[in-house]
């Protein structure tokens, strides 16, 4: 217990800063308006797929005893890629929504 709270003592100014953009975060996507949806996605998948590179990178470069790393880097691969997809999906469902139908 002393080690955790030492840890947020040291690091108190990043848990502001990161409670801090949850807040704003929560605001920014409150106001955006459901047009502007399908470009915020497609921004968002290229994020994610950063993401996943650099997980593949934190898992290469683990030695193979730090199983932590491993596991992280493996969630952080499975989370990345089933939003990547998600997200693919609901924008190809939306861009669906525009095209003319055939008579």
């Amino acid at each position: 217990m002393e080690h955790i709270l030492s840890f947020i003592q040291q690091h108190i100014e990043l848990i502001y800063i990161v409670i801090l953009s949850v807040f704003l975060g929560v605001e920014v996507i409150s106001r955006v308006p459901s047009v502007l949806h399908t470009p915020l996605m497609s921004g968002a998948n290229a994020i994610h797929g950063v993401v996943i590179i650099g997980a593949i990178i934190v898992m290469g470069q683990a030695e193979q005893d730090n199983y932590l790393a491993l596991v992280l880097g493996f969630l952080a691969v499975i989370l990345g890629t089933v939003n990547v997809v998600g997200g693919f999906v609901v924008t190809d469902r939306m861009l669906e929504m525009f095209k003319k139908k055939k008579k």
